[in-house]
């Protein structure tokens, strides 16, 4: 009684007020008991029917606008009303979908003449109803073609103007698709070249894996279909992801990949660099430029790993900062995303729904995602549906975002090639999401080594005794006389000889990128972290920035609050009172964007930022006109020709939108991307995002990028949830200068950190562990000079200690300096120096040696507020030791070790923090 329901159920209650012997019995009943205008309603319901029957009667105009018209009056003519509307809802459930006709077809009494109390005496009654006309048993025929073919449409929950420019096209169609004999041709070779290249493998290197596109083929031609189109349609970048199954027939058929490049991966010729861990096949990705009527398309294939549906959102967030680019940021049309899912994969995967939510949202739409579900009806081993997923389709996630999908026949190559043409029109007219559910078969088991009959017997039964979708489609041809009966073994033959050659197989590919780089990134190659960079902004400059970001707008009303927060901060930028935590970030990210360099900084409070120090983005307080708007993003007003910014309050979602802002940090170098987490250990959520894409993607496939991770970090006696962001599991992905782990302890070494980040030509992933209390801790503070000279500091040494009268030496990080420092102030302890190590990897051994040496046969100390098997301990303890001098000691001041991150009752906690500290300073 809701979404697509709701118009049919429209149509049978105007048939039921026109004449209630009109509708099934059931159907009078129902409308008999919920809508007669004497009942009292009960529920919405009952009220919707109720003021339905109280309004003017109406013809059912349907799902186009439009009435039909019979020539009878009465039951015939609401009764059509209903038929017609009947199938553009339903007609899915009965088409032609399945290439292998595995179930018994559904019973569908809706799309039945009876249902409607029509007879074959109304058969001859004349009909017109948008694309439809002729006798009622014509327009049956019409129905049947349209509805019941080789696509079934699932469309009319959208908007009305999206329904009925989809209904206009499809009924223009009647299931006749006209495409030209030379198109018909180029969709024969296309499936040529992907049953081809997988026989090829097949016989050439037997059992290795490759994830067999067969059952599918018609993949190749949709893709290239799409391509040639979208360049038509003004598309400048097409940017796809997907899983390995297909993607070395993709490779090679549609981005133009050497042959002989995939051969000599699959004869373990090809060499890497020592320092490259390099990745199996069908997880690369690729590069090339294909040329259209359009002009010049760029293709870029996305790395992913084994993780399936992990790259949708790291595809979105590649093409934003695509479109970013290239200034398309109201159509976003200029560039395309194309993600394909498995069918298994789409069903149960969480992300899918956490990307699908990013669709429509300011922060990270990107016009639309064109989906193509390579649906092999088995997942990995399941075909049984009850075990598979609870809805009907495994395209029901897409209703979520009222997207079209068009479930369309593998073995029909022109209903697919169709189809993926009205997506692609769809997407660019609308911009929006859009799903095409391929449907076919998988020839063989998941890998070329499994054996699916074990399983799947029926299943591989028919499809062993399938002739293959090429096959099919060239008799087709040929009977019809658009080639020659021997013309589709030539194309076989051709093909494959050009295979042998290893030559690119792919029509029109222009450049292979696969050894370069996109220009952006040539200056940060092969660069290393110790780098230099000059973070220091001039007094003159900070006050400029200073000022542009705490100058409230005059129609603006803040919160009194933010206004004191405001107020504050001008008294910074004055040199009234020292700097805190958050006016020393904005100031990086406003002095940044002052020198041209672009903002982009996401979470999910990131605005005023979840523990309330940033206040980036004000909103105004006043209800009613506002000429200047309910927000101002403050660092938006720094300069005339500043860079640009983004401050974005993201979806409760951490998976999906931290692999976006790792897509848009990979493909843009010059935009300081940053994502917050709202605390430190809600990153556990987007583990496989950290694992599989920011700390091994150089390593993997030479793949850089910049992201910055904000993780509110700090032991404070919050329970075992908010307390730790994992520190140890980012130390445990340490190795080859792969990511930057960093724990500061002052506004300025925040301000310094930040500004490095982007302008030194070095592009890692930056790791922080932000601690809580430091926002708003009086000790940690910064005077202005701390800005406008010095750097990142990665060891602070402690520069008030007498070298003669210390005899041990407190190494720590972050926010347990502060606590340390105070105790040993109020110990009154000249014995003890502290050390602060800022940044826990890239180690900086040479400074540590140099501070230790000034200290002979002092024992040294870790301390940390973490567990002993948590922490950076385990992980820094080799480092030290390589750092210490002959005669000094190691030990450590930790928590016990522990199965749970943190304590939850507070007065263990305070009893375990000062135990920490008392050990760390000998005073225990």
């Amino acid at each position: 009684m809701y979404g697509g329901s709701a118009s049919f159920l429209e149509a049978l209650y105007e048939d039921y007020l026109g004449d209630p012997s009109s509708v099934a019995p059931e159907w009078r009943r129902f409308f008999e008991g919920n809508g007669a205008p004497t009942d009292t309603p009960h529920s919405p319901v009952q009220q919707a029917f109720l003021t339905l029957g109280q309004k003017p009667l109406l013809r059912f105009t349907g799902l186009n606008g439009h009435t039909a018209v019979a020539t009878k009056e009465g039951k015939a003519n609401t009764g059509i009303s209903a038929y017609i509307a009947a199938y553009r809802l339903l007609g899915h459930l009965r088409a032609k979908i399945n290439p292998l006709d595995l179930r018994k077809e559904e019973d569908v009494p809706e799309l039945s003449l009876t249902f409607y109390g029509l007879t074959d005496a109304d058969l001859s009654s004349h009909v017109e109803d948008g694309g439809f006309k002729g006798t009622l048993a014509e327009v049956r025929e019409q129905l049947l073609k349209t509805y019941c073919g080789s696509i079934g449409y699932e469309y009319v929950y959208i908007p009305s103007e999206e329904r009925q420019w989809l209904q206009k096209r499809i009924e223009g169609t009647q299931g006749r698709f006209n495409f030209s004999p030379e198109a018909r041709k180029r969709i024969l070779r296309k499936l040529t070249s992907a049953e081809g290249l997988e026989r090829y493998l097949h016989v050439r290197y037997v059992g290795q894996k490759r994830f067999s596109l067969e059952g599918t083929e018609t993949l190749i031609p949709m893709l290239d279909s799409i391509v040639l189109r979208a360049g038509k349609l003004g598309v400048k970048d097409v940017v796809v992801g997907m899983a390995h199954r297909g993607r070395l027939n993709v490779l090679i058929n549609i981005f133009g990949k050497k042959p002989s490049d995939l051969f000599a991966e699959f004869d373990g010729k090809k060499t890497f660099s020592s320092d490259f861990a390099g990745d199996v096949k069908y997880h690369m990705g690729f590069s090339s430029d294909v040329q259209t009527e359009g002009g010049p398309v760029h293709l870029a294939l996305a790395f992913n790993p084994s993780h399936l549906e992990i790259v949708n959102p790291v595809v979105a967030g590649s093409v934003r900062a695509r479109q970013a680019r290239l200034g398309d940021v109201e159509g976003r049309s200029t560039v395309l995303p194309i993600v394909l899912h498995g069918d298994a994969a789409v069903a149960g995967q969480g992300v899918v729904a956490e990307t699908l939510n990013l669709a429509g949202i300011r922060g990270f739409a990107v016009g639309g995602t064109l989906h193509i579900v390579v649906n092999n009806q088995v997942g990995f081993t399941i075909s049984d549906l009850r075990d598979a997923r609870t809805s009907r389709y495994c395209t029901d996630v897409a209703k979520m975002i009222d997207a079209p999908v068009f479930h369309v026949n593998a073995d029909d190559p022109e209903a697919c090639v169709w189809a993926a043409e009205l997506a692609l029109d769809y997407r660019q007219t609308f911009h929006k999401d859009v799903f095409i559910d391929l449907i076919g078969y998988r020839k063989l088991g998941h890998n070329e080594s499994d054996d699916p009959s074990m399983t799947q017997p029926m299943m591989y039964r028919k499809i062993q005794a399938h002739p293959g979708t090429r096959a099919l489609y060239g008799q087709t041809l040929a009977k019809e006389g658009i080639i020659a009966e021997s013309d589709a073994n030539t194309y076989v033959e051709e093909y494959r000889a050009a295979l042998e050659k290893g030559d690119t197989v792919a029509d029109a590919v222009e450049t292979d990128f696969n050894a370069e780089r996109s220009k952006a990134w040539k200056s940060v190659l092969g660069t290393h972290w110790t780098a230099e960079a000059n973070t220091a902004v001039d007094p003159e400059t900070l006050k400029k920035v200073g000022y542009a970001i705490t100058t409230i707008p005059d129609s603006f009303k803040l919160h009194r609050g933010v206004e004191r927060v405001a107020k504050a901060r001008r008294d910074m930028i004055d040199g009234k009172q020292p700097l805190d935590w958050g006016m020393a970030e904005n100031l990086a990210y406003g002095t940044l964007l002052n020198e041209g360099y672009n903002v982009r900084l996401c979470g999910e409070d990131a605005g005023r930022g979840t523990f309330t120090h940033r206040h980036a983005v004000w909103h105004n307080q006043l209800t009613e006109d506002i000429p200047e708007g309910e927000e101002y993003l403050t660092l938006a007003h720094v300069s005339e020709n500043q860079g640009r910014v983004e401050v974005i309050d993201s979806t409760l979602s951490e998976e999906a939108v931290l692999a976006y802002e790792y897509g848009y940090a990979a493909t843009d170098p010059s935009t300081l991307v940053l994502w917050e987490a709202q605390f430190g250990d809600f990153a556990n959520c987007a583990q496989p995002v950290i694992d599989q894409f920011i700390s091994s993607s150089e390593a993997k496939w030479g793949r850089l990028a910049g992201l910055v991770m904000l993780l509110p970090h700090g032991y404070e006696g919050q329970g075992p949830e908010h307390s730790s962001a994992r520190l140890e599991r980012f130390m445990q992905l340490t190795a080859q200068d792969n990511i930057q782990v960093v724990v500061p302890s002052t506004p300025a070494q925040v301000f310094h950190m930040l500004r490095r980040q982007i302008i030194r030509n070095y592009r890692k992933p930056l790791i922080v562990m932000t601690g809580k209390s430091l926002l708003r801790n009086p000790l940690c503070v910064s005077p202005l000079e701390d800005l406008t000279n010095g750097k990142f500091q990665e060891i602070i040494p402690d520069t008030a200690a007498v070298r003669e009268d210390v005899n041990r030496v407190v190494l720590c990080s972050g926010k347990l300096y502060w606590e340390l420092f105070k105790a040993r102030e109020e110990a009154g302890l000249k014995n003890v120096a502290i050390v602060r190590i800022e940044q826990l990897y890239p180690f900086a051994h040479d400074q540590l040696k140099a501070i230790l040496e000034q200290y002979p046969n002092a024992e040294v100390v870790w301390a940390q507020e973490e567990p002993r098997n948590m922490g950076a301990w385990m992980f820094v303890r080799e480092d030290i030791e390589q750092s210490m001098q002959g005669g000094q000691t190691l030990k450590d001041a930790t928590r016990p070790r522990s199965a749970s991150p943190a304590v939850g009752y507070t007065s263990k906690h305070n009893q375990e923090q000062q135990d920490v500290i008392q050990r760390a300073l000998g005073l225990k």
